[in-house]
């Protein structure tokens, strides 16, 4: 099981199963990629291998982000799929012993599958059997396809993660969409964790992991 109440701090987070996936929302400028970072962070730090998919920025920026927050205690526990449209396919180590591989566009399907295989089999050789997979975000994979090609890509992903017994958490702005778009992407997913800001504080609500959604707690 994965304990991630060391970043949300409510009982659905404290035993989150193998091959689970979880679905952040909120809208802009409510932190959701630092709560990813912090995610694959806690991992690490935990013996996990971490995945950084990232259709928007660098990767290699995403990496090392996280190597901030573990205070570079095992860069070779983490891979970067790098998705910007300006990308071409090809994979290369950072110093440290990162890993990142390159697909062409966030429409890649292919592409970013591929890098996902290779950083499986590069952290299952590095003797680690248990991780976590972030990808932000969703929102541009939709931009640059439809709705149902994203929804069938985390579909299937979620399997890929299911078997290998990882951990997935995937990022979208809930403010670019309607709710229609929301409701279809939202059955991918195992659970979500709603983000909002309140009197500038930034709080989380967990739904779909308990019969109940956790009440709001800051983050």
């Amino acid at each position: 099981m994965y304990d991630l109440s060391n970043v949300v701090d409510v009982d659905a987070m404290s035993s989150v199963a193998p091959g689970s996936s979880l679905l952040v929302t909120g809208a802009a400028m409510t932190g959701k990629d630092a709560l990813l970072t912090d995610l694959l962070a806690d991992g690490v730090a935990s013996s996990n291998g971490a995945v950084a998919v990232t259709t928007g920025g660098r990767a290699e920026d995403l990496v090392a982000d996280i190597e901030d927050r573990t205070g570079g205690l095992d860069s070779a526990a983490i891979c970067g799929i790098d998705c910007r449209a300006d990308s071409n396919r090809e994979e290369l180590e950072l110093d440290g012993g990162a890993y990142v591989h390159r697909v062409a566009s966030p429409s890649d399907m292919t592409g970013i599958g591929i890098g996902i295989t290779n950083c499986f089999e590069r952290l299952h050789d590095a003797g680690l059997d248990s991780g976590r997979l972030g990808l932000t975000n969703l929102s541009t994979m939709v931009t640059y396809t439809d709705r149902q090609t994203v929804f069938k890509f985390c579909h299937v992903l979620s399997s890929r993660l299911d078997s290998a017994g990882f951990l997935g958490v995937f990022t979208i702005d809930s403010s670019a969409h309607d709710k229609q778009t929301l409701q279809v992407l939202k059955q991918a997913f195992d659970g979500l964790v709603e983000l909002r800001e309140n009197d500038g504080t930034r709080e989380a609500r967990v739904r779909g992991l308990q019969p109940e959604p956790s009440p709001w707690v800051e983050l």
